[in-house]
């Protein structure tokens, strides 16, 4: 029993282990890359303010909204992705 039970132990606790450092980097750099976004947002709005550029707001408007369509069309092939991660995931132990 315990030949079979410290392997499996092992490899539980390695995923688990790899899998919320992970999780947690990824969270880290999701959150960076939105602060560095607002950043650039809050430079634009100020460098509008002070007249040193002009902002088309309606052309603005279209091209958040067109990216906005990508994401429910990006949802079509992330979905097949993510539903075989842990498959994938298991050939590489």
């Amino acid at each position: 029993m315990s030949e079979f039970l410290s392997p499996l132990v092992y490899q539980l606790g390695t995923g688990g282990v790899l899998g919320f450092v992970v999780g947690y980097a990824i969270k880290k750099m999701i959150k960076i890359v939105i602060v560095v976004m607002g950043a650039f947002a809050a430079l634009l709005i100020y460098l509008e303010y002070k007249g040193i550029v002009n902002v088309n707001y309606d052309k603005f408007a279209s091209l958040v909204g067109s990216a906005s369509g990508l994401s429910g069309k990006a949802s079509e092939w992330l979905l097949p992705i993510v539903a075989h991660l842990p498959f994938a995931g298991s050939f590489a132990v």
